[in-house]
């Protein structure tokens, strides 16, 4: 039943009802809501109590009724259907309704309906409601400031969301919007204009306090509607005129050539708009105005320099009128280098004229050198070609940096800056000469001329022709700057642009670094501790953590009363910021054990963080397998012995849930923990060892070469297991939980599942590669000497695999084996303390290359274990068995085995 007039004295009741704190009265005026809004001519009566039509309205409740009424428009005329309640009939009421409610004394209501109608507006006009804009041009004939204003709004609002409108159909209504509106839109604007001048001029000379705020009110109300008015200008000439570019009427054209159109059309506009005389101008305009520090400028560098550095460098262009002029004055010359260049020259020596490098005052000479020095840091790509930088340097900005003068620091800033944008132009013996200018600058007593040396520094170091003798020399000096200027600052951006200064300096000193490590200990631990909370910071932080410990190398114990607090910190799953913190707290802890020279007790202890990371998630996969590895081969049996169940559990976890790609990177472990532990590891993993057997026996890989490498590689830890402790490999082999596991699974196998794999070793032997296909030789040569059934039935195949692998081997030999003598004494450190990142990863080179599968002779293995076979299973039966073995292949085996 539809809703009337009538009902809106009870609507409201409702709505006050539904703002009450008694939730007995509360609960069935919201479902009473709920029910009226399906019902037609609900919006209508919420649009009279927003009216406040004959009511003493609540305000609490005319914005309740507000967000009612808002919320069941946008949902019928987003779905357009009328089952929320709005009837035709009722649209027609509520467009009509919504303008004449336009002039809403309160701003945030006025601006929540001037939403609305913009919102139908870009779906209703102009087939359901052409007479839009003529009823707000109606409107605006009245002399009310307030109802102008808020058409205005409306007017705004809607034409932004028309603009979002790019069929060609729409560009054209748009464009006869614009015909209509711009002439009357502009000429307030410049009406507005006059109006806000006079009125601030009368006000100036007023003293009647009453009479100033009645007449404010209305000013406050001409200023918006100025700008509202702007805004509107700025829409109609963006989106009101139709392309000169794309031709409705003629062939679709590439993307290519519309590119060229547009950039002929609006060059051609542009040359109209800004003809060179009019560029030049412009470009004085900006550096002699908007560039010039201001009187409001320099006093609040004197009350907080380091914020003034960071709000002039860091600030978001568009945000404050010197930054946007300096975007202005890039995009401008960017188009017109060549006529603007000799003007940006021109003002810099008539600049320099007027300030002499040894002034002290604040002239205003020395403000306009400081915006010329900031134009020509803008554009050096060009200004190089007018200007020498090695003269301008030695006879004007050397001399400038070392004039200590508190007021010359305005200018000692800026060289500060330019130094770092001039970088690539600073050659030859100059170079050096600039380095030691800008560490002199760490040490200004400004703070934003040190934090500026800071910054160009970084860009120094960064660039490609840098040189590390001249960084040595200054390295001590800039150690010191820097450690000051981390207690001198205050804030997060100043923090962070000193931490980036050092991870660079780390970069690149190496282990001259090492006379430091104390202080730089101390400063890590300092910044940790004060920025708590702030993780953009701490992540910067471990950054230079992990610079630092690379460049300590074997000395970085000294260091561990500092890095292992923070390493529990950031690999701890379960600390506040461990999402923030944790990719780059384990990339962390893999460089410190990379650089550790042996696995303490200290180092032992983090291990269990890895359970929770790999529990959590994947995303760190690759660097856990290289953390495991570490341990695994330099922690020794010790690491086994107190680590081996969290082992077993990551491992676990890895294999029964990270996808082929994830295997492939975590298998190369298991291999690795058998071949070193092959008595102790293979009971601690045996869960992940029955996985294995399950994507071996799983035949799915067909069409699917990763899963195709995955089960090789697989087979190939289970053959190297069955090899190297071949009691255990029998006992996991025959448990029957999981032979009757695999089978529930759907998988077909034999009920002897030794039988299977040897099925799956002959059959994927192929799929191998070199070091994989000898550890399946091997397995199916110890197979021989088992008391397995069947086995001799399968002697032809296995003798053919093992034949392949011995004549394979011999013509192809492995990487691993061509890589010379791995101890050669060019493998070691050339550092005094006979350490080195390299040493540590001989050393993981030489645990790889001493695998007994590797070591062992498998022609010798199978000579020996078919004698061992035809003593299990009788000369005749085996003597039969080989009799079955095809000539030619036969003949191979004994080339292989050296019989004759």
């Amino acid at each position: 039943m539809a809703l009337s007039a009538g009902d809106v004295p009870t609507m409201y009741t409702v709505l006050v009802n539904s703002l009450s704190a008694d939730e007995a009265v509360r609960r069935p005026a919201e479902t009473a809501l709920a029910q009226c809004e399906a019902r037609p001519g609900f919006c209508s009566c919420l649009l009279e109590i927003i009216s406040a039509r004959g009511l003493a309205c609540r305000e609490d409740v005319r914005l309740l009724a507000t967000v009612y009424f808002k919320n069941s428009i946008s949902r019928y005329w987003r779905h357009r259907r009328d089952s929320y309640g709005i009837s035709n009939e009722e649209k027609d009421h509520l467009r009509k309704n919504l303008l004449v409610n336009i002039r809403e004394e309160n701003s945030q209501i006025a601006l929540q309906l001037a939403v609305l109608i913009s919102k139908i507006a870009r779906l209703d006009y102009p087939k359901e409601w052409p007479d839009l804009f003529s009823l707000l041009a109606q409107q605006l004939q009245s002399a009310d400031v307030l109802a102008s204003h808020r058409v205005f709004m409306v007017l705004f609002r809607t034409l932004k969301e028309l603009s979002t409108k790019r069929l060609a159909v729409d560009q054209r209504n748009y464009a006869e919007i614009t015909s209509h509106l711009f002439e009357y839109t502009w000429n307030l604007w410049k009406s507005d204009v006059q109006t806000i001048l006079q009125n601030l001029s009368m006000l100036s000379q007023r003293s009647d306090i009453d009479s100033i705020l009645e007449q404010s009110n209305d000013l406050m109300l001409i200023c918006d509607r100025w700008l509202l008015c702007l805004k509107i200008i700025r829409q109609l000439i963006f989106s009101g005129y139709a392309s000169r570019v794309i031709n409705e009427s003629s062939q679709p054209l590439s993307l290519e050539q519309r590119k060229k159109n547009f950039g002929a059309v609006a060059s051609d506009m542009l040359k109209i708009v800004l003809p060179g005389d009019r560029v030049m101008l412009l470009c004085n305009i900006l550096i002699r105005r908007y560039f010039i520090y201001t009187a409001k400028d320099l006093e609040e560098w004197s009350e907080n320099p380091e914020s003034f550095h960071h709000e002039q460098n860091l600030v978001q262009w568009t945000e404050k009128q010197r930054p946007c002029a300096e975007a202005l004055f890039i995009v401008i010359f960017e188009n017109y280098r060549e006529q603007l260049a000799p003007v940006v020259v021109s003002i810099l020596r008539e600049a320099m004229a007027l300030s002499p490098p040894l002034e002290t005052d604040v002239t205003a000479g020395m403000l306009l050198k400081d915006a010329a020095y900031t134009a020509a840091g803008h554009v050096y790509y060009e200004l190089s070609n007018y200007l020498s930088f090695n003269e301008w340097f030695h006879g004007s900005l050397s001399i400038e940096i070392s004039n200590g003068h508190p007021n010359m620091r305005i200018i000692r800033r800026k060289i500060a800056l330019l130094l770092g944008q001039w970088i690539s132009e600073i050659k030859g013996d100059t170079r050096k000469l600039v380095y030691h200018a800008l560490v002199g600058l760490l040490q200004d007593n400004d703070i934003a001329v040190r934090l500026a040396a800071c910054s160009s520094l970084c860009y120094l170091f960064q660039e490609s022709s840098f040189s590390e003798l001249d960084l040595f020399e200054c390295l001590p000096t800039c150690w010191t700057m820097c450690f000051k200027l981390t207690e001198d600052v205050q804030e997060f951006d100043s923090k962070v642009q000193v931490l980036n200064f050092i991870s660079v300096l780390l970069e690149h000193a190496g282990d001259k670094v090492i006379p430091f490590a104390s202080q730089l200990s101390h400063f890590f631990q300092k910044i940790w501790d004060e920025s708590a909370g702030e993780s953009l910071l701490q992540i910067q932080l471990l950054a230079a953590l992990r610079t630092f410990i690379s460049s300590v190398g074997y000395q970085s114990p000294l260091s561990y009363h500092m890095l292992i607090p923070i390493l529990q910190s950031g690999i701890n799953v379960d600390s506040p910021d461990a999402l923030n913190l944790l990719e780059d707290s384990v990339l962390l802890w893999e460089t410190t054990l990379l650089n550790a020279p042996s696995i303490v007790s200290q180092l032992l202890d983090l291990f269990p963080y890895l359970v929770g990371i790999v529990t959590r998630s994947f995303d760190h996969l690759e660097v856990t397998i290289n953390i495991i590895e570490d341990y695994i081969i330099f922690g020794g049996s010790e690491f086994l012995k107190r680590h081996g169940a969290s082992l077993a559990n990551i491992l676990d976890t890895i294999v029964g849930n990270v996808n082929d790609k994830g295997l492939l990177t975590a298998l190369p472990i298991i291999d690795l923990l058998i071949q070193l532990f092959p008595q102790e590891a293979p009971p601690l993993i045996s869960s992940a060892l029955q996985k294995l057997i399950f994507i071996c026996l799983n035949q799915d890989d067909e069409h699917n070469p990763s899963r195709t490498t995955v089960r090789a590689s697989a087979g190939a830890i289970l053959a190297r297991l069955l090899v190297m402790n071949t009691n255990f490999t029998g006992q996991l082999l025959s448990e029957p939980a999981l032979l009757t596991s695999i089978q529930q699974t759907g998988i077909s196998v034999n009920n002897n599942l030794l039988l299977s794999l040897v099925d799956m070793w002959i059959d994927k032997v192929d799929d191998a590669n070199v070091i994989q296909q000898k550890e399946y030789a091997m397995a199916l040569s110890v197979i021989l000497t088992l008391h397995v059934p069947r086995v001799i039935d399968k002697l032809d195949d296995i003798l053919s695999v093992c034949t392949t692998v011995i004549m394979g081997g011999r013509e192809v030999k492995t990487e691993d084996d061509t890589s010379g003598d791995i101890t050669s004494s060019s493998w070691l450190g050339n550092d005094n303390s006979g350490y080195s990142n390299t040493s540590k990863e001989l050393r993981k080179r030489q645990v790889k290359d001493s695998d007994p599968i590797k070591q062992a002779s498998l022609e010798d293995m199978l000579r020996d274990n078919l004698k061992a076979c035809a003593a299990l299973h009788g000369d005749a039966t085996f003597n039969a068995a080989i009799g079955r073995i095809h000539p030619a292949a036969f003949a191979q085996l004994q080339q292989a085995l050296n019989i004759a």
